[in-house]
């Protein structure tokens, strides 16, 4: 099979219990693996990656957006596939990206694809809700994108416009329930850093009404009833992480003689 000009950029922590699928993906179809590896992790991560051939480079955590140009800059080839290693390249994602580059250069005209991600959780792909479709921006022709937003929250700062694949990009990323909580901390932590720093003061209506409209919208209007129990669960998580991250700003904002 003829490699396509495309590099693979991963960045990781300590992730040898499931990058061995990311890395399956991705292998033998792209043109190079790259991959810049937290430098305390020592899990056997970097022996699995170096079994399929990636290039490595061990680097001091500098937070997600610095990590991910960084290995962006390492890239050598004209396009760049970015995925974490908690991601997986489904048979029919990686058919519809060959078949993108194997029709005329008119086809590639867009700098850059998104394409959707789905989430399997609690046994079962999600498919509703707030969770999907979740179109990541994940595809784009080197030296047209780079990495910004605020960390942890990264997001893909494109120049020019997309275009759309629509096979799913398959994610792993909350293996339990109490995985899947314990990001509330991180994240909610996150939140209220950027909120202080902009001055930002959260109200009642953010702890009432924020989180009850974050439940209906994922469970009802998003239609997150129908993937069951997991649905009903998601979608109060999200109530609950709303609530959480505006109360937690308030409780920064106490005198330490309250705290």
């Amino acid at each position: 099979m003829k490699k396509l000009p495309i590099s693979v950029c991963i960045i990781s922590g300590a992730e040898a219990h499931r990058i061995r699928k990311a890395l399956e993906s991705v292998a033998g179809w792209v043109s190079e693996i790259v991959l810049v590896l937290n430098e305390e992790a020592h899990d056997g991560t970097e022996e699995i990656a170096r079994e399929f051939g990636a290039k490595i480079f061990r680097e001091k955590w500098k937070g997600n957006i610095a990590q991910k140009n960084s290995v962006l800059e390492k890239a050598e080839h004209p396009w760049v596939l970015a995925i974490d290693a908690d991601e997986v390249i489904s048979p029919a994602l990686r058919e519809e990206i060959t078949r993108l580059f194997s029709e005329t250069e008119d086809a590639k005209r867009h700098p850059a694809y998104d394409f959707p991600r789905c989430t399997f959780y609690c046994g079962r792909w999600i498919r509703h809700g707030d969770w999907y479709p979740d179109r990541q921006t994940r595809l784009w022709r080197k030296g047209h994108a780079r990495w910004g937003g605020i960390d942890p929250h990264d997001r893909l700062l494109v120049d020019g416009t997309k275009g759309k694949l629509h096979s799913d990009l398959q994610h792993f990323s909350n293996d339990s329930i109490n995985r899947q909580i314990q990001k509330i901390v991180p994240f909610s932590d996150a939140f209220v850093e950027q909120n202080l720093a902009a001055g930002r003061i959260s109200g009642w209506s953010d702890f009432l009404i924020r989180p009850i409209w974050r439940f209906v919208r994922g469970y009802l209007l998003r239609l997150g009833f129908l993937d069951g129990w997991p649905g009903y669960y998601i979608a109060w998580m999200a109530a609950f992480s709303a609530v959480t991250r505006h109360i937690k700003i308030r409780e920064a904002q106490l005198p330490p003689s309250k705290k």
